[in-house]
């Protein structure tokens, strides 16, 4: 069964989706913590730790070279024991993180590898984890999609290669609609990360052809009368 995470940073969403049963994780990002409107990392992640205390939370390193990058890691784990330390595959110059991938996973440190693309990028990460320690591999189906790739084969190739490591996790991430769910189910990804309003979607999902197709006229209808239109 893929578990659904929700991405995000916002707090009030995040005791929202606290709460629903069918969130079984948190995945966080740089981007998300601006976008929600953090001015101090440490202290804004503990608050999203504060709240859900009991699911997994990924939080990224946004450091660009390797000393940095790898204090930054160690820190960031060091507050919770849900936590999963987000470090990308490269560098913003392109450099394979092999180094600290391998350290950071020697020192047990549970860690959410992302800004995966390729099923190659995947094998080389399995080359230098440790089987003992936790990773989700991150691959980005919806980016990749946005340039006119299929991630579908990249998804494929990269559970495959994870299939005899019982500690690693392959994440959809980057979800565009909520059909990459079922996507993502029928490829057998562990988890997929979903921004909350397609979740809320998902929650939705049984409605029969003939419900949606009145759900869609009422909506026009509404639209139309909002709109005082006459011809």
């Amino acid at each position: 069964m893929t578990k659904i995470f929700c991405d995000i940073a916002n707090l009030d969403l995040i005791r929202k989706f606290n709460k629903k049963k069918i969130v079984k994780g948190f995945t966080t990002n740089p981007s998300l913590m601006r976008k929600a409107g953090a001015k101090n990392y440490k202290s804004y992640s503990k608050k999203i730790l504060k709240i859900c205390d009991n699911k997994p939370v990924s939080l990224e390193v946004f450091a660009d070279e390797y000393k940095e990058m790898k204090k930054q890691a160690l820190e960031i784990n060091t507050w919770g024991t849900n936590v999963y330390v987000k470090v990308p595959v490269t560098n913003s110059k392109g450099v394979f993180m092999s180094k600290i991938i391998k350290e950071l996973s020697n020192q047990n440190v549970k860690l959410n590898i992302t800004a995966i693309y390729s099923a190659k990028q995947t094998e080389n990460i399995l080359k230098l984890i440790n089987k003992k320690s936790k990773v989700i591999i991150s691959i980005f189906a919806g980016r990749a999609g946005d340039t006119g790739k299929d991630p579908v084969p990249e998804f494929k190739k990269s559970i495959a290669l994870a299939k005899n490591f019982k500690n690693v996790e392959i994440l959809w991430a980057s979800v565009r609609e909520p059909y990459n769910y079922l996507q993502a189910r029928q490829l057998g990804c562990h988890i997929i990360t979903i921004p909350p309003a397609i979740i809320e979607k998902i929650e939705n999902f049984g409605k029969t052809y003939s419900e949606l197709t009145k759900e869609t006229v009422k909506a026009f209808l509404l639209d139309s009368k909002k709109s005082r239109f006459k011809i």
